[in-house]
């Protein structure tokens, strides 16, 4: 309950003496040269400081004011003597003419093994109610991607598992896939079963960047991640709704710095979550419009693009290991065509969509399975057994999607014999398709299962060939492979 008593602004505020990393920066601020210069104005969570000496952009700035400490961070020089930063906390409280101290350097955060099984803010400090980290060991958020020789290609898919997954759009090892979804669709299961698969399956960690989340969501997350066994290997991060918009905007950089440590310390499998990074562009629009810029494609910063690849391109796999990420995406509108989500789209190697529809039919999980896709899906990448089978049974859906109108018209009578076969062995794949999560047994009662790809293969091979064509739908509804039904 400490999530929901102390509140994450309190805990960047109150610096308490004995905390680690913190302390350090007190002791740094305290004990720093001649301050750069003092606060001329206050506009929100913009501040602009009057300064003798210019810090470069993206500089870290503190000031304190009655035994509180507020944190900055550089965007933009006004002039020769006057910057403008963005207050990573509220700024009740500040005001005209309080003394700036410069950090020495841009936004770090700590980084130890120990900080799996934690829950933190983006500067690395505890939100769970236990001691901060120790360590003396810092990262900068902001820092440039690996060289390209040190980077590795794909190679192979990462089986996560999960048959409509691993069948139809595949997640690729050191690559990024976008789940798209709206509220009560499953996009939160999907989450916490890919992190069961990456810990089990995989023995990788997960790294999960709530970007914007409701407290309550954050809160609820914590305990179900807890009660499912995969917290120990876990390490979540969360950038509240209500804070300020730099936070919300850097929260997911913390996060992927923690993922860059995990991945070159412990050479494991990191499993990177991003939940929303749409509300990551929306925070850096809320920025840009604070420093004053104008609009650019439907009011969006001019700097989308190349924001987008800040984050995007440090998502890469070296030879220490691999980070494959799997980030939600809020489409506004459920417009594809939206400049965010098109920007956001051209960096993914699979996409996701999660579909209503399909949760009305009692489909789960709601993947749609034809809107659904991966660059990947190649012959020469996956193998031709693989690649056919997806196809197959892709193009048998596809069919049954065409029918699904004349047969509430003219029922299945109408069609002929081959359609009427097409559409029997694809209401049974799609019923196939389903499958009970481990992270949900708790509640549904149904024992979770993990599907092997090569079994997934056997059993839609089976069901192309007609070898279940006698088989009633609903043994094929909620179970893992064919033989167990």
């Amino acid at each position: 309950m400490f999530l929901l008593t102390y509140g994450i602004t309190a805990i960047l505020i109150n610096i308490i003496p004995g905390t680690g990393f913190m302390e350090q920066m007190v002791q740094a601020i305290k004990t720093s040269s001649d301050p750069i210069g003092f606060i001329e104005e206050i506009h929100g969570p913009v501040i602009d400081v009057a300064c003798d000496r210019l810090p470069p952009l993206h500089q870290a700035l503190f000031c304190t004011c009655d035994r509180q400490y507020y944190l900055f961070e550089v965007y933009r020089h006004l002039d020769a003597k006057r910057i403008r930063a963005i207050a990573l906390h509220s700024t009740g409280g500040l005001k005209r003419g309080i003394t700036v101290y410069d950090s020495g350097g841009p936004l770090r955060i700590p980084v130890t093994p120990d900080c799996l099984s934690r829950m933190l803010d983006m500067f690395g400090m505890p939100l769970d109610g236990q001691p901060p980290l120790q360590t003396t060991e810092m990262r900068n958020i902001i820092a440039s991607p690996a060289s390209l020789a040190e980077t590795v290609p794909a190679t192979c898919i990462l089986e996560s598992g999960i048959k409509v997954i691993d069948l139809l759009c595949p997640f690729i090892k050191g690559g990024k896939t976008g789940l798209f979804g709206g509220a009560g669709v499953g996009k939160t299961v999907l989450i916490m079963e890919f992190m069961h698969a990456i810990v089990n399956l995989h023995q990788g960690v997960s790294v999960f960047a709530g970007v914007g989340e409701r407290i309550r969501e954050g809160h609820e997350l914590w305990h179900e991640m807890q009660e499912a066994g995969v917290m120990p290997q876990t390490l979540m991060l969360f950038g509240q709704m209500d804070e300020s918009p730099g936070v919300r905007f850097r929260v997911g950089l913390s996060a992927l710095t923690y993922a860059e440590y995990l991945r070159d310390v412990m050479h494991k499998e990191i499993l990177l979550l991003m939940d929303n990074v749409f509300r990551f562009v929306q925070a850096g629009s809320e920025i840009s419009g604070l420093l004053g810029r104008m609009p650019a494609t439907v009011g969006y910063q001019p700097t989308l693009m190349s924001e987008v690849a800040e984050l995007q391109e440090r998502i890469i796999s070296t030879r220490n290991g691999n980070i494959t990420a799997v980030e939600a995406v809020y489409v506004p509108a459920d417009d594809m065509t939206d400049p965010a989500v098109s920007t956001i789209l051209s960096h993914l190697d699979t996409t996701v969509i999660l579909s209503r529809s399909q949760a009305a039919k009692g489909i789960y999980p709601t993947i749609d399975p034809l809107r659904s896709s991966s660059k990947m899906m190649d012959r020469l990448f996956l193998g031709d057994r693989h690649y056919e089978v997806a196809e197959r049974v892709r193009e048998h859906l596809a069919r049954y999607e065409e029918l699904e109108d004349m047969i509430a018209m003219l029922g299945m009578e109408a069609l002929s014999e081959k359609d009427q076969r097409v559409v029997m062995r694809a209401r049974k794949l799609q019923r196939y398709l389903t499958q009970p999560f481990h992270v949900m047994s708790s509640h549904s009662g149904i024992p979770g299962v993990s599907v092997k790809l090569t079994q997934t293969l056997n059993d839609c091979e089976a069901f192309l060939r007609g070898d279940y064509d006698d088989t009633p739908e609903e043994q094929c509804y909620m179970r893992g492979t064919m033989q167990a039904a």
